[in-house]
């Protein structure tokens, strides 16, 4: 499958360095395989990715090394998820997650509460690009909550590919999503734990069911 890298490679930091050709090649891949641009099941061919980015093969081996360890390339193709990785990876984020909701009720102060409550209102209101980065705001700051640093290890790992399946709800306008958010942060303001573990699980429930009835309809 062909594709065609289109950006501009030597770009610079802030700080007027320009950064590594690992970290370019890196940061351009994965974006584009986040935004689509590289679909699932791309074949991913260092030559052909050197070439066209014009640095040598090494950053790009290196660079899909990172990407493999991050879940987006599997087998030097990108990934296309199947049902069973999906549900397997919702019942990591359902157990973890709704252990998190539970402890923010108890530990979330009022700056972190205030937080989840913009990002419920850009939720309503935001564009595309804004729900999603409020979206992955509001799951930070409860997965945070847990002040378990194993737990939040295992869900920052897993932050590629949640960000595939955020973009698809998003993007198909999943019915209640915005809604099922404002119940769990209500359920938190409100120090009622077992409520904020409840919905959070019925929530990432609801996303695990609209992705699996998106791919049996593809």
């Amino acid at each position: 499958m062909r594709y065609e890298i289109e950006v501009e490679v030597n770009f610079v930091l802030e700080s007027g360095k320009t950064r590594p050709a690992y970290h370019q090649s890196y940061e351009i891949l994965r974006d584009k395989i986040l935004n689509g641009d590289i679909p699932g099941g791309t074949k991913i061919i260092e030559e052909r990715i050197a070439a066209e980015l014009g640095v040598s093969r090494t950053p790009i081996r290196e660079s899909i090394r990172k990407l493999e360890h991050e879940g987006l390339i599997v087998g030097k193709k990108v990934v296309k998820p199947t049902e069973t990785d999906l549900r397997n990876m919702f019942q990591v984020r359902i157990i973890l997650e709704g252990y998190s909701a539970q402890c923010a009720a108890s530990y979330l102060k009022e700056k972190e509460l205030q937080a989840l409550q913009r990002c419920v209102e850009i939720g309503k209101t935001g564009t595309m690009d804004e729900i999603m980065s409020a979206n992955e705001q509001f799951h930070e700051i409860i997965v945070q909550a847990s002040h378990n640093p194993v737990m939040i290890d295992i869900i920052d790992r897993m932050q590629s590919i949640i960000y595939l399946f955020r973009r698809t709800v998003v993007f198909y306008n999943r019915p209640f999503l915005i809604e099922e958010h404002e119940e769990i942060y209500e359920a938190i303001k409100n120090r009622n734990g077992q409520q904020a573990e409840s919905l959070m699980k019925k929530h990432l429930q609801a996303d695990l069911d609209f992705c699996l009835h998106l791919i049996g309809n593809e």
